[in-house]
Order: structure tokens, then sequence, then C-alpha cells
């Protein structure tokens, strides 16, 4: 499945795995905050969130370590959305 169609999804969860500071350039639209370096001390709340989740930063890179984390800890619906433009564009696509 591309990541449009999980994007599409109705319950779709979006996680911004950059660091606070760096929301004020803008972020997702519906998209939590959830530092990369937070996400083992919060792992179950990404158990509990609406699946499929999607992650993104600035470049893809952090949000594949977390993608990566994640799936090692059971939640196998998880995706790397790439970076915060990668993510807007397939939000602008939404359907």
């Amino acid at each position: 499945m591309n990541l449009q169609n999980i994007i599409n999804q109705e319950n779709v969860s979006i996680v911004d795995v950059r660091q606070p500071f760096e929301t004020f350039l803008g972020k997702a639209k519906g998209a939590i905050n959830i530092p990369l370096g937070k996400i083992k001390s919060r792992v179950e709340e990404f158990h509990q969130m609406s699946k499929p989740i999607i992650v993104y930063c600035r470049s893809g890179n952090r949000s594949g370590q977390a993608m990566k984390y994640l799936k090692e800890q059971g939640i196998q619906e998880v995706y790397n959305g790439g970076s915060l433009s990668e993510v807007k564009a397939l939000l602008k696509n939404k359907v």
C-alpha cells in the first residue's frame, strides 16, 4: 500500500518526531508532536493510537528511526512519511 492510500484512511494518526522548537516552522494538519528522543518512554501511547500511524520529521531520517523502533515494539502499522513537506503534499491530495 502506498502512503497516499494510507493517509487517506479514516483513522490515521500522524506523528511529528521533530523537536518541539522545529514545529514553529510548521507542522502537518492534525499531527501530534512526540520527539524521537521521547518515543521509548511513550511507546504505550503509540500502542493506543489509531492505526495506521505515519511518522515524519525534517528529512525522513529520524522518522525512519522511529518507525524501526516502533516496529520492534510490535507496532506493525507504522510508516515513514518522510519529511514535513512530503506529508503536507499527501494531506493536500487526501481524498
